[in-house]
């Protein structure tokens, strides 16, 4: 069943909530939109557009739907160890702290992963981490750093018991994990990026972005980390054009910005 003019819904909906989803593969991206339209009970994309304006409740609903927010602590352990082992020292060689952003933060796991990582692995380290999200919802659970069982499935006890507080099956994170972290929205297509960063994660967020929008965002990237730094991508979203984007493979998934 078609629901009208896709084209045109995005460009109404870019107009509404600064997200361009032109941005975003469209068969993928449609699908989903689509599912969610058909779901509520919409006919046809203006209804829904229209709909949108009126709802605050719905907008937010739409967005949450957009935002593909699946995390855990420590996804892809192995990779983990590879930040803790040997990226996280040979950035803090001849430094005395380290900048850090989690970009596509979500519900704050993966910021409080890089926060354990350092305090396993170099546990004086000054540091300052940066977790941005569009979704607002997402930014609420992220600061008040309280989670389910599953969230840490896979996470070694001894690990769980250091940085967590436990009561039945909710886990809190200690307050002297969270000193370090803060949260913010941002618009990873459209914000202002800062610069001077030792380390960026961006994990499983570009994966239903068009390849204009992904080598846009990690040339973005690349400004943004000092000479030397470090991106930190998942484990479905390998660079392939490093040189062009100013970038050289320390590992799977690391890629580091060459000095000039």
């Amino acid at each position: 069943m078609s629901l009208g003019n896709y084209e045109q819904f995005t460009r109404y909906f870019h107009e509404r909530s600064g997200i361009n989803l032109s941005c975003y593969k469209r068969a993928q991206m449609q699908r989903r939109i689509d599912q969610f339209i058909t779901n509520k009970g919409f006919q046809n994309y203006l209804a829904f557009n229209d709909s949108l304006n009126a709802n605050p409740e719905l907008l937010a609903a739409f967005l949450r739907h957009l935002t593909i927010n699946v995390s855990q602590f420590f996804r892809d352990i192995s990779q983990w160890e590879t930040l803790r082992t040997r990226i996280l020292p040979m950035l803090l060689a001849g430094r005395s702290s380290l900048k850090i952003w989690s970009a596509g933060s979500s519900g704050g796991q993966e910021a409080y992963t890089i926060a354990i990582s350092l305090q396993e692995s170099i546990p004086l380290a000054a540091y300052s981490i940066l977790g941005t999200d569009i979704d607002e919802v997402m930014l609420a659970q992220a600061r008040n750093a309280s989670y389910k069982s599953n969230d840490l499935q896979g996470v070694p006890p001894h690990i769980v018991a250091k940085y967590f507080s436990q009561s039945g099956d909710v886990f809190q994170v200690k307050d002297r994990l969270k000193a370090n972290i803060r949260f913010q929205k941002g618009n990873l297509l459209t914000g202002v990026f800062d610069t001077g960063y030792d380390l960026i994660c961006c994990r499983n967020v570009v994966i239903y972005f068009t390849e204009e929008a992904k080598n846009s965002l990690y040339s973005r990237f690349s400004k943004s980390l000092r000479p030397g730094g470090v991106l930190f991508t998942g484990s479905t979203e390998q660079i392939f054009n490093l040189a062009e984007l100013g970038f050289k493979s320390l590992a799977p998934f690391f890629y580091q910005k060459t000095p000039f």
